[in-house]
């Protein structure tokens, strides 16, 4: 398979190129700063340099035409301000998602937040972000042309990743290590009967591709 990655020098995206190239699919990361292309190289993916913040759909679009999946995993990041949930955890996503419409790329999977929801109340930079992340969500729910997965994990960590996780509609909170989540995400994109699902990931105890099994075709 062919791979885009928005997003693509994330800490689970790194992970995730890993993870694909060592499978053996071709995986492409876009970046926004050049500099940051050695680092995806090193995991195995191709860099590609594209601020998703300026860019049009159709130069999105051209990046990723004749791919077989594509994956928003960008953030605009924990010390970011209100604008940028706006401009990255929206506007990026719906961007990307547009993109993959124009581009004929029906695998779509989006890295959303547990909570994310276009009616969370506050003023909170974390209570704008959970709202941009929800409003994403629902226009990509909103694209037919799409074979969408959402993936919402739960409080990351950086501990080394188990492999047993929970993997259902609604888990309830709890941490899950940044590795289980890309190993999700590797076993999602590879199977597109999970289509259509709203997923919430935290650690379990069902080995990822059990997990992601049993929810397939729900």
């Amino acid at each position: 398979m062919r791979i885009v990655i928005a997003g693509g020098h994330g800490q689970i995206a790194l992970r995730l190129e890993r993870l694909l190239a060592a499978r053996g699919d071709e995986v492409a990361g876009i970046i926004r700063k050049a500099e940051q292309a050695d680092d995806l190289r090193q995991a195995g993916a191709e860099p590609v340099v594209l601020d998703l913040e300026s860019a049009s759909v159709d130069e999105v679009a051209e990046r990723l035409r004749g791919a077989d999946a594509a994956v928003f995993a960008a953030g605009a990041g924990p010390g970011s301000g209100v604008a940028r949930k706006d401009t990255v955890d929206k506007a990026a996503a719906v961007l990307f998602a547009d993109a993959a419409v124009q581009a004929g790329v029906r695998r779509f999977v989006i890295v959303s937040s547990m909570g994310a929801d276009p009616e969370h109340p506050g003023d909170e930079i974390f209570d704008v972000y959970l709202r941009a992340k929800g409003e994403a969500d629902a226009y990509v729910r909103g694209l037919d042309a799409l074979d969408w997965t959402i993936l919402r994990p739960g409080q990351l960590t950086d501990d080394a990743g188990t492999g047993l996780v929970r993997l259902e509609a609604r888990t309830g909170r709890g941490p899950v290590p940044r590795d289980d989540v890309a190993a999700v995400l590797a076993e999602l994109v590879d199977t597109p009967a999970t289509a259509g699902l709203t997923l919430e990931l935290i650690s379990g105890s069902a080995p990822v591709s059990v997990a992601v099994k049993s929810v397939a075709g729900n």
